[in-house]
């Protein structure tokens, strides 16, 4: 077992499940156990450790290496600590096989945290240190639910000229990803006695009719926009709740739409727009936004220098760009020029036998320590 796969097991076995999906005061709650053993880990191997209060008792992981001279830019790696939950105990214990290392994390992003970590540690012990680069791992919190942990480090004012963040990418550097908007949509009608309908108005009907127009007119208006890595935005409708029992005519109804945005879409742009249509087709609907933060699209120009020094190491000529969204786009929000990059397939990520190839967690690490190692 190399040492990228022993710390992968290490973390697998210590559950950071995302609080939000789970029961209050439930074992396997939180990141803290992880960040513990990462901050450990780190500064045994002689990194400047500190620990960034994201939320209440939950905190993101700094570990620096510093450079040898006067530091002249900076490199951040940026994985997430939370996992979605796993479906039974089992899912907790690493478990190895001859081409895979499975358990709740192993994909989705501790398949990125160990590589990035170690990494970063063979930065720290072997070789010479970069003379002008720091480096910096953020283990962050909270990616799964609010992107807390990406948001607290924006907002600290930490500034660095490529943040690397951690993703399954199948070892594709990616520089565009589609923003996530949630909308509750809402008809409204009017309450009637089920023998005789004709005196109300039916909101699952109108709903009904809605439905039908995201997902025909307004889909095929999506697909006609198409950006060059991204593709064509979408929308799907996930949700649907209205009415109490079979003999009262609804008079409320709500669907509950995701919508995917590319690059230069906004909340506002696309509620406007959602606005304009509904009003062209006779439809009375409210819209509103779900989520509390932004979950904008990203887009980072491949021309950077940094960016260009990683896509030659990693032998990559073409860009790349993925449909889910990630910390990446927080900090290029917060001012960080951001790319994704991590082992493993998002096709395996929150799955029930969650895994991760262990030729892709090497190459990983292999290609992430040529990069560090070519930094001035």
């Amino acid at each position: 077992m190399t040492d990228t796969e022993k710390l992968l097991c290490e973390l697998i076995a210590l559950p950071s499940v995302n609080p939000a999906f789970l029961p209050a005061h439930d074992r396997r709650a939180g990141e803290g156990p992880v960040a513990d053993f990462l901050a450990a880990t780190a500064a045994q191997a002689g990194l400047d450790v500190d620990l960034q209060c994201a939320l209440p008792g939950r905190a993101n992981v700094i570990a620096t290496l510093r450079p040898t001279g006067k530091a002249t830019q900076r490199v951040l790696l940026a994985p997430h600590l939370d996992t979605v939950p796993g479906i039974s105990d089992a899912q907790y214990v690493p478990r190895l096989t001859r081409s895979r290392i499975c358990g709740r994390g192993a994909c989705d992003t501790k398949g990125s945290v160990a590589a990035m970590l170690a990494a970063l540690l063979q930065a720290a012990g072997h070789g010479p240190r970069p003379a002008e680069t720091e480096i910096v791992f953020a283990g962050l919190v909270d990616e799964e639910h609010g992107q807390a942990g990406a948001r607290a480090l924006a907002a600290s004012g930490l500034k660095a000229d490529l943040a690397i963040v951690g993703e399954p990418t199948r070892l594709k550097i990616v520089t565009a990803h589609k923003g996530s908007l949630w909308l509750c949509l809402e008809t409204r009608g009017k309450a009637a006695h089920g023998s005789r309908p004709e005196l109300g108005r039916n909101a699952v009907h109108e709903m009904a009719r809605v439905v039908c127009l995201l997902e025909t007119v307004y889909a095929e208006r999506l697909r006609r926009r198409r950006h060059p890595i991204l593709g064509h935005a979408t929308v799907n409708v996930g949700a649907i709740a209205g009415g109490t029992q079979p003999n009262i005519v609804p008079d409320a109804c709500r669907i509950r739409v995701d919508r995917r945005t590319l690059p230069g879409e906004t909340g506002r742009s696309v509620r406007a727009k959602l606005l304009w249509l509904f009003r062209a087709h006779q439809l009375r609907v409210k819209v509103a936004e779900e989520k509390p933060s932004a979950c904008l699209p990203m887009e980072t120009d491949a021309r950077l220098p940094l960016v260009r020094r990683f896509f030659l190491a990693a032998g990559q000529k073409k860009e790349a760009g993925v449909d889910y969204f990630c910390d990446a786009s927080v900090l290029a929000a917060g001012g960080i020029p951001s790319v994704v990059f991590g082992p493993g397939d998002i096709a395996q990520a929150h799955t029930a036998d969650e895994w991760i190839a262990r030729g892709s967690l090497e190459s990983a690490t292999r290609l992430l320590a040529r990069f560090l190692r070519s930094l001035p």
